[in-house]
């Protein structure tokens, strides 16, 4: 449990205990999420905020006896914080913007509420056609709801995949959700020829055919958070030793290790898609002084002499 989330659910706090007078300590944790003990401790929190000036008047006040002898919290003095809390403009334009870009994978019922929400905050805030819009490659919208009925349904899908070698495939899968990373739509799934959770991009999904067949007990998918990348098994490590010019790319990708010396630096990095580091290494071109282990440049050296001999054919 981070200080940030706590700060959140205190502020959401005060304002659901003034609503629900004499509120059951143990409901009133399951309406937040956290246990009775980790509620006792947000009180505690709370008995020293207030106004500035820290004096007894200035402080919310909850009885303590009464949470401890009844489970009943009562709290006073914090009329102040009555009013639900408000974006800022900055905070309700970049709500606006990533709502902008879920939208463009939701459908059904979610489709429904994300409108609403953004004709809301859109009417609060001003925001129109000078804010900006959001691109995800997110494949074809008929695919998009073929997969969200298919994870409603818990129905057995097959895919016309293409990987990120180029080669087409048709995994039979179970979909558990679509989700967004970095402008681009994944759709996270079951494999059922490899026996493990596998990430496919959807605008790599050529076409979704339902098999009928009742989704198998999978539980849950691993969190796809920022460092998703590393728990991919398809994903191989690289290193590059580049001259110093090319230092720049430890600014614009994610970097495991950096090793600088004087006349080059190396670098390692997870690559799972060999079309992207082919681009890569094209884009820095005689920067790029070696790369470990050498096959994971095979396919830029071949584009380069492709290239090469189409410029000297005239």
């Amino acid at each position: 449990m981070t200080s940030a989330e706590q700060v959140n659910r205190l502020l959401a706090l005060v304002p659901y205990l003034q609503s629900h007078p004499d509120a059951e300590l143990g409901a009133t944790a399951a309406v937040f999420g956290v246990t009775a003990e980790q509620l006792l401790d947000d009180l505690n929190v709370l008995w020293y905020c207030g106004l500035p000036g820290g004096m007894p008047g200035d402080l919310i006040e909850i009885d303590m006896e009464t949470v401890a002898e009844t489970g009943r919290i009562r709290l006073t003095n914090a009329e102040y914080l009555s009013r639900p809390v408000r974006f800022t403009p900055d905070e309700a334009m970049s709500l606006v913007v990533a709502l902008r870009a879920v939208r463009e994978l939701a459908g059904g019922h979610w489709a429904e509420g994300i409108d609403s929400a953004l004709a809301k905050l859109e009417r609060a805030t001003g925001a129109g056609s000078a804010t900006p819009h959001v691109a995800v490659a997110g494949g074809s919208e008929e695919i998009r709801e073929q997969l969200a009925e298919a994870v409603a349904a818990g129905e057995v899908v097959e895919l016309d995949y293409t990987g990120a070698g180029l080669a087409p495939t048709m995994p039979r899968v179970v979909p558990a959700q679509l989700i967004v990373r970095d402008g681009y739509g994944y759709l996270q799934a079951w494999s059922l020829d490899r026996a493990a959770w596998r990430t496919y991009r959807l605008d790599r999904i050529g076409a979704v055919r339902g098999t009928g067949e009742s989704a198998p007990e999978v539980g849950q998918p691993p969190e796809f958070g920022h460092g998703w990348l590393d728990q991919r098994p398809d994903a191989a490590e690289v290193t590059l030793r580049l001259a110093p010019r090319a230092a720049w790319i430890t600014e614009y990708y994610p970097i495991r290790a950096v090793r600088r010396e004087a006349a080059a630096i190396e670098v390692d990095l997870l690559v799972a898609d060999p079309a992207w580091l082919r681009s890569l290494l094209l884009r820095l071109g005689e920067d790029v002084l070696a790369v470990s282990p050498p096959e994971a440049a095979a396919g830029a050296r071949a584009a380069a002499t492709e290239a090469l001999d189409v410029y000297a054919a005239g």
